[in-house]
């Protein structure tokens, strides 16, 4: 048996390939967009691949099961639950596939309902041989999607579940974790759709793997002692949705145009990118906070392509607008398709020669006002009147608060600007120093004129305040 798995950093994103050496027959199970990687990966193993399966309609990325088909001419297959706008395969509960002719003994699926997390999620037993079932040996693993992860479940309770409350889809996720997953064998090997920092959860472990034997010790999900205590516990404290999500659970489900991963965004002088801002076009810069902080285009938002880049810019930029790129050199192809991961596909250029552009513009380019921590505490002091706004996600206030502070989640806060007084001194503050300098920006580009943010975040202010 092949079986791959791809782990996307920027968005806790697990994807698989899995084949039978022998008949050269392979799946693709919850594809990233950019499909280059699986296509390259079954070539080198001499597959072909035949299977696009989703385990449910994802709405942290769009996924790229309509390139992966068009590439391969592999079937799309989802539950059988499931509705969609293009051609595609409804597996039921409990059927199963061989991937290859049963006298060879092949690489086997076995499909199972676990509806909770999404009312269409779906569980994929994998077998190492078609043989393995009937002799009632233990399956090599099981591909969760986001009903199970590595200490957590999939939260109930997200917008892309129209129709039901997250209290009948909590009902349903216990059922499936109870009567699908947990009655599997110990040593059966969990592989989830997500890790740490995906917002489908709560919880969810830095692991990538782990089995179903560890995850009834020690997921405090599963070790709830009656549905009543679970659905409690798994309703509470689940961080904010960017705004995205409803948009990528929507899409995924439509037939939509393709990614060409490889096409580069048009070049577009000053004149055209001030023309297309003044339409309603959005300027992403793509630089880290110190960078940007030494000098950008007034209009520009920040968001680090070295953070979780397509996550946050789904968070504050709206999905029904143009967007121009400022990217480092190098960098433009990679911005351009970490953003259609997430489905933002109108980005209709890049600013040309960006350092030249903005020597040539000194007009349209400022400075953003970054305080260390311990100026931040003398502002304090001096400013009676200052507006601190917390960017943090709820959960992460456990922590402690700089006193006073609003706290608004970063992906909250473009729909909540008018809790806020544009005209006073504010200091933004996250954990570290980039969320807040993506909220930062969102406050300039809506008209905050002082506006700074915290390098190194509450951290940083709680150590200071502590050796004061």
């Amino acid at each position: 048996m092949l079986f791959n798995q791809y782990y996307l950093e920027c968005l806790s994103h697990a994807s698989y390939l899995i084949g039978d050496e022998t008949s050269g027959r392979a799946v693709v199970v919850d594809p990233q967009r950019d499909v280059a990687e699986y296509l390259a990966g079954a070539e080198a193993a001499g597959m072909t691949i035949e299977l696009v399966i989703e385990t449910h309609f994802h709405a942290d990325f769009l996924s790229g099961h309509l390139e992966l088909a068009k590439a391969t001419g592999a079937k799309i297959v989802f539950s059988s639950v499931a509705e969609t706008e293009f051609d595609s395969m409804g597996v039921a509960d409990d059927e199963r596939y061989l991937l290859g002719d049963l006298d060879d003994d092949p690489v086997t699926l076995r499909f199972l309902h676990t509806p909770g997390h999404t009312p269409e999620s779906l569980s994929i037993v994998v077998y190492e041989h078609a043989s393995d079932i009937e002799a009632g040996r233990a399956p090599h693993g099981v591909l969760t999607g986001d009903t199970l992860f590595i200490g957590d479940v999939g939260r109930p309770d997200l917008l892309a579940s129209i129709g039901f409350t997250r209290e009948q889809l909590a009902d349903m996720l216990y059922d499936s974790l109870h009567d699908k997953l947990m009655p599997l064998p110990d040593t059966t090997k969990v592989f989830p759709a997500h890790g740490a920092g995906s917002a489908c959860g709560k919880n969810l472990s830095t692991e990538l793997v782990s089995t179903i034997g560890e995850q009834k010790q020690t997921n405090y999900a599963l070790r709830a002692p009656d549905k009543t205590t679970f659905m409690a516990l798994v309703t509470e404290g689940q961080p904010p949705a960017p705004s995205y999500f409803v948009y990528d659970a929507i899409l995924n489900r439509k037939d939509r145009e393709l990614l060409d991963e490889t096409e580069m965004p048009t070049a577009m002088s000053w004149d055209e990118v001030r023309a297309a801002l003044a339409d309603g076009a959005m300027l992403v810069d793509g630089r880290t906070p110190e960078e940007f902080a030494q000098g950008h285009f007034r209009q520009a938002v920040n968001v680090g392509l070295e953070g979780r880049y397509a996550e946050f810019a789904g968070s504050v930029i709206p999905s029904d607008v143009d967007i121009v790129l400022f990217a480092e050199p190098g960098t433009v192809l990679e911005s351009k398709n970490r953003l259609a991961r997430i489905g933002f596909d109108r980005v209709i250029g890049v600013v040309d020669r960006p350092y030249e552009t903005m020597i040539d513009h000194p007009d349209e380019v400022q400075i953003a006002s970054r305080l260390t921590a311990q100026a931040f505490v003398e502002r304090l002091r001096d400013v009676a009147d200052l507006q601190l706004v917390d960017v943090r996600n709820p959960g992460e206030l456990d922590a402690g608060a700089v006193a006073g502070s609003i706290n608004i989640p970063v992906g909250q806060l473009p729909g909540r600007v008018d809790e806020l007084d544009v005209a006073k001194p504010t200091v933004v503050y996250c954990a570290g120093g980039y969320r807040s300098s993506v909220a930062a920006s969102v406050l300039r580009e809506r008209g905050f004129v002082d506006v700074s943010d915290i390098i190194g975040g509450y951290g940083a202010y709680a150590d200071a305040v502590q050796t004061a």
